[in-house]
């Protein structure tokens, strides 16, 4: 394990570290200590490497991540894991607005509550939520999965394209062109996988999906001027 000080050695130091990991690299599990709400750590990795975060961050936290594995023991700023390739992003508390935005792959797992924005625009990301998410969740989301333990704010999946939303709880309101869908069995097959993937302690058949209506993104005659 190595271990770095973050406040000691500074956070240009500590990316630059992370970043010089190869895939052949033997130091593979990285301890960060007194992160103190710092933000950009562990940013860009591409290596399979285990970094810890001993703390909670700030903003952009395992941002563009690929094949790591970000662990943060606390809470997270906006942006945690935006546009994700690869990897696992695990947060122990809660995740504040736009966790997962733009995420192209890999899961992020979010222990807490998250707020608004949760996985805007995510393109083929995994986003697995044991407590609440807030308001205009799944933005534009196009491909992926969104699963929520708890309860989701308002507009949910506001104009969304093919990501598949899975809510355990409650729905405030859903957003435009955002409609409950039927539970097949291959959807709950999914949904099974990223539950245990996730660590949680719920059943599939407890949830329910939604989607796209598909009414926003085809062209229609009659709503041309």
């Amino acid at each position: 394990m190595q271990t770095f000080d973050l406040e000691a050695q500074g956070l240009r130091a500590l990316n630059s570290t992370l970043h010089a990991q190869a895939e052949t690299t033997n130091q593979t599990a990285w301890e960060i200590v007194n992160p103190k709400g710092a933000h950009a750590i562990a940013v860009g990795l591409d290596a399979p490497i285990e970094v810890n975060v001993k703390g909670s961050t700030g903003y952009y936290c395992g941002g563009m991540n690929k094949q790591a594995t970000v662990h943060v023991h606390g809470s997270v700023g906006p942006g945690v894991a935006e546009n994700m390739i690869s990897g696992t992003v695990l947060i122990e508390g809660d995740a504040s607005q736009y966790a997962g935005a733009t995420g192209n792959g890999g899961t992020l797992i979010i222990k807490g509550n998250a707020s608004s924005r949760c996985g805007i625009s995510m393109k083929g990301i995994d986003i697995i939520v044991h407590g609440n998410i807030g308001h205009m969740s799944a933005f534009m989301a196009q491909s992926g999965n969104l699963v929520v333990c708890g309860d989701a704010g308002e507009a949910l999946g506001d104009s969304l394209y093919e990501a598949r939303l899975f809510v355990r709880g409650s729905v405030k309101s859903l957003g435009a062109d955002c409609v409950e869908k039927e539970m097949r069995p291959e959807h709950l097959t999914i949904l099974e996988e990223l539950l245990e993937r996730g660590g949680c302690d719920a059943k599939a058949s407890e949830f329910k999906r939604y989607g796209s209506a598909r009414q926003l993104y085809h062209f229609n005659i009659d709503n041309a001027y």
